[in-house]
């Protein structure tokens, strides 16, 4: 699952799994679905992960966590990631986070995790790492295109298209130059489910939202706009 959505909170303070989270623990079908967070894109901040585990202690999970910054806290990576229900990828830098994980090989267990139908979800960086590619800000506060994603969805990510004015035209403009291939973007709020790399709905977790198809067709990219399923929460 990626998207642009993922924790809520009911009073602007304490996080808790917002809808979309929810709905990506029920897709393996377990009572206490085991979920761990890489929050490699902020470099393992404290924050994000006392956050996470805020968020996970007010639900029915089995949390963990994964960090590389200063050094792993698992010896055994491959073993803790391929042990879980979902792997749940926070924001930041997307380049720096593949940079990252390839060092420590994890591209490589995490194709590994999404061959075994672990459910690979994420918002923002978390979300475009998946792909092909995508705007970001990565390499400063000018958007630029990132082209070296981990692929497993052969489609370019775009993200906070609602929220983030410049994101729009921009990932446009990339698809209609080849810079990146067809894609899907998401309104902040909404998340899109993909089994394998086929689409299979989008879900949100605000009324208003929507996620979009972004292709290049007779030479002009459209742009199809995909109401999403609601989510109570």
């Amino acid at each position: 699952m990626a998207g642009s959505a993922g924790y809520v909170s009911d009073d602007g303070h304490r996080p808790r799994f917002g809808p979309t989270i929810e709905y990506a623990l029920t897709l393996r079908e377990r009572s206490n679905p085991r979920i761990a967070y890489l929050g490699t894109a902020t470099g393992d901040a404290a924050t994000g992960i006392a956050a996470f585990y805020d968020a996970a202690s007010q639900a029915r999970v089995e949390a963990s966590h994964l960090q590389l910054f200063p050094l792993p806290n698992h010896l055994g990576i491959e073993e803790h990631l391929l042990a879980q229900d979902v792997i749940w990828v926070g924001g930041g830098s997307v380049a720096n986070l593949v940079a990252v994980w390839r060092v420590h090989g994890l591209d490589h267990v995490l194709r590994k995790a999404w061959d075994a139908g672990i459910v690979l979800a994420g918002v923002s960086a978390g979300a475009i790492c998946w792909s092909v590619g995508g705007p970001t800000d990565s390499f400063g506060v000018d958007l630029k295109p990132f082209r070296d994603g981990l692929g497993l969805l052969p489609y370019s990510c775009g993200v906070h298209y609602d929220s983030e004015e410049r994101r729009r035209p921009l990932f446009q403009r990339l698809i209609a130059s080849g810079e990146l291939p067809d894609g899907y973007a998401t309104d902040d709020g909404v998340m899109i489910h993909f089994a394998g790399d086929r689409f299979v709905a989008a879900v949100s977790d605000r009324p208003d939202a929507f996620a979009y198809r972004v292709h290049l067709e007779g030479g002009a990219v459209q742009e199809d706009r995909i109401e999403p399923r609601l989510l109570a929460g």
